[in-house]
């Protein structure tokens, strides 16, 4: 959360830019919090797997020394993430800019640091019709780039030409290691159209340069 009030107050202080689908050539998603919203309570999921606070959930899970103790981290994990995939809707204006990039024949995708069956469920109850979704079972998670460039080069795009839009810092690392467009979402405060609560971030950002050098 420090990481994204300060990163908002760098933008705002010169590095915003209007989202426009006729300078781009297609768009990726983050899933939660940027499409649909989650009730994760990552404090409680670190807490209970005994994660540090300032470590990343996934590769401390990873990490952990023994296959059974992976295995339990792992299944706590995936618990949290199906209890939050029963109750998780569409965030306000999400669908309709999702209908927006579809009418503007633009292709899109999902890349989500999610579990496949969250995510299934997710796509599921909220009738979210967006094909190519690649979840952490399929890829290296955020922010490596790997997904977002296999969509790359499934589309024959230049990543330069396509958007991704995600709400947290590993997003923003993942569309710069990619050399992709970053855009932060993040959720107003009174409602506003969902395009404009999308700020463009750029690589030369110096918290951006900070914070990738701690991942």
């Amino acid at each position: 959360m420090f990481f994204k009030s300060r990163l908002i107050q760098e933008v705002n202080n010169g590095g915003v830019f209007i989202f426009n689908l006729d300078r781009i050539s297609a768009v990726i998603f983050d899933l939660d919090d940027t499409l649909v919203n989650t009730a994760l309570d990552f404090a409680a999921i670190k807490q209970a797997i005994g994660c540090p606070s300032s470590h990343d959930i996934l590769s401390f899970a990873d990490a952990l020394p023994t296959a059974e103790k992976r295995e339990k981290a792992h299944q706590i994990i995936l618990q949290h993430e199906l209890d939050d995939a029963a109750s998780s809707v569409w965030i306000d204006g999400a669908e309709e800019f999702v209908l927006s990039v579809q009418a503007a024949k633009l292709p899109s995708a999902i890349v989500t640091r999610n579990c496949r069956r969250a995510t299934a469920l997710k796509l599921k109850n909220n009738n979210i019709d967006i094909d190519t979704v690649i979840t952490r079972e399929d890829a290296p998670p955020k922010p490596d780039p790997t997904a977002l460039l296999r969509i790359a080069d499934s589309w024959s795009l230049a990543p330069a030409e396509i958007a991704y839009i995600g709400d947290y810092k590993y997003d923003i690392f993942a569309a710069h290691n990619a050399e992709m467009q970053a855009w932060l979402y993040t959720k107003p405060t009174t409602p506003r159209q969902y395009a404009k609560c999308l700020q463009r971030i750029h690589k030369n950002n110096p918290l951006f340069q900070q914070e990738n050098a701690k991942t």
